[in-house]
């Protein structure tokens, strides 16, 4: 595709539409919009537009598709995927300001929201009336609900509750042109044509701008019960995740955390844990409901399975400070790896009773390559978030040998079933990975379905294909 810069005669327009205090186009303003969490990625825009409507997102979309000028829209900025860099510079437009909870329907156990508003914001809001919003990213005190829609994203409670897809029941949309569409219905059921509100979840702001969100909610659980069990290999713990699910046990969460990954929380935030030498891997299994009898019967049934698959201890957390803390545990587990080496962070899925099959080979490639790999993740859906470190790995090597070993990596994880992302997405940083999981004929059903979209091309260029 062709673009066109943004020219003064285009800026004036922008400032028309949003004031003038809401454009930046000066590097010391731009600059926070350059980068996301994606290690070493920077594109500068040439312009930033903070509208606070939809008629006025409308309008700058109308402006930009008319002068074929690239947008990328933009929430939070915590992506991991580099779904949200001007990566042919252009228009930002940031939702910021798109941060008001419009209305809590507690009758139809419903919300709509913008998508500005912070994840966890939401999640307490709701919380306040007994029920629950339970996608919860890592990053969920920052990230926004518009940038969670956008990528698919997930977070440890989507194992028993389901992904995001499940809780969104429809969205405002601005398209390229200008047009503003309702994509569904605020009805739990939905018949009527083509599911629009589903293609948009993971379209990673390719396809539209999403202006209104609404989501289903339920009642939250009044109890909650957390283990961490320890285990002497990665292999042994990873294949206690599905027997867990074959007693009929769903816990709310189940996540695998390997030894070097506590050591570095341990360092980072100087965490206090009694780390035994036996210990190489943990689950955090948290079951919860309404009943602590029915709940502490399904923990002495995983405590079975734990002991089958070679568990060497377990704490059941007795206090609600216990659990925090093992909950703090993983949450700081990805900043205390990024704060330690230049590194790579993957996001591989896999049945999970494939989950042994995908850790073994990682570690293997990681041998070959001459990389260390410290692995996490969502085990109770197969998830597993893999970063590569640098470490004493040569300049020249990690420059030049670590796409194939990623690729290797990715390689492996469809041929046991999964794919090349959970919920990070594929935004920059995984387009040249695509052809592993797809043939040509699925990546031209999904470029068709883009041109539909954005016959310009203008939209959110250079991502997922």
């Amino acid at each position: 595709m062709q673009f066109n810069p943004v020219t003064g005669d285009v800026l004036t327009k922008i400032i028309e539409i949003v004031g003038s205090e809401n454009v930046f186009t000066e590097i010391e303003h731009t600059e926070q919009y350059a980068h996301d969490e994606t290690e070493d990625l920077v594109f500068y825009p040439e312009a930033v537009a903070r509208p606070n409507t939809s008629g006025q997102i409308s309008d700058l979309m109308r402006l930009c598709n008319t002068y074929k000028i690239p947008v990328t829209p933009r929430g939070g900025g915590t992506g991991l995927s580099g779904g949200a860099l001007p990566v042919k510079g252009g228009l930002v437009i940031s939702m910021e300001k798109f941060n008001s909870i419009i209305d809590i329907d507690e009758r139809n156990l419903q919300a709509t929201v913008e998508p500005g508003v912070i994840t966890e914001v939401f999640m307490n809001a709701v919380a306040e009336k007994g029920l629950l919003y339970p996608v919860d990213p890592s990053s969920k005190g920052s990230c926004f609900i518009g940038g969670n829609v956008a990528h698919g994203s997930g977070g440890p409670r989507v194992v028993k509750y389901g992904t995001i897809r499940e809780y969104v029941l429809n969205l405002e949309l601005v398209l390229p042109d200008g047009e503003i569409i309702w994509t569904g219905a605020n009805t739990l059921k939905n018949a009527s044509g083509y599911n629009l509100t589903q293609l948009m979840i993971g379209s990673e702001g390719t396809l539209g701008i999403i202006t209104k969100i609404v989501l289903k909610l339920i009642p939250g659980p009044s109890q909650s019960l957390l283990m961490l069990a320890s285990f002497p290999g990665n292999e042994q713990a990873c294949a206690a995740v599905s027997a867990i699910f074959r007693t009929g046990v769903i816990p709310s969460t189940l996540e695998f955390m390997e030894r070097r990954a506590v050591e570095w929380v341990i360092e980072y935030d100087h965490f206090q844990f009694d780390l035994k030498d036996d210990a190489m891997a943990f689950l955090m299994i948290e079951v919860d409901g309404n009943d602590l009898e029915v709940l502490f019967a399904e923990c002495e049934k995983i405590n079975a399975v734990l002991e089958e698959n070679s568990c060497s201890d377990v704490l059941l957390a007795e206090t609600s400070a216990q659990k925090e803390s093992i909950w703090r545990m993983r949450r700081t587990m990805p900043l205390s790896v990024k704060s330690n080496s230049i590194y790579k962070e993957e996001d591989t899925v896999v049945p999970r009773s494939e989950l042994p099959k995908l850790i073994h080979g990682i570690k293997d490639i990681g041998n070959r390559f001459g990389f260390e790999s410290i692995c996490y993740g969502h085990a109770g859906d197969g998830n597993l978030h893999v970063n590569i470190i640098k470490g004493a790995m040569s300049d020249f090597d990690w420059n030049t040998k670590l796409k194939q070993g990623i690729r290797e990596i990715f390689e492996l994880t469809v041929a046991l079933g999964g794919t090349i992302s959970g919920e990070h997405g594929i935004g920059s940083v995984q387009r040249e990975y695509m052809d592993i999981k797809f043939s040509r004929a699925h990546l031209d059903i999904m470029r068709g379905i883009k041109s539909v979209f954005d016959p310009n091309g203008i939209l959110n260029p250079d991502k997922i294909f």
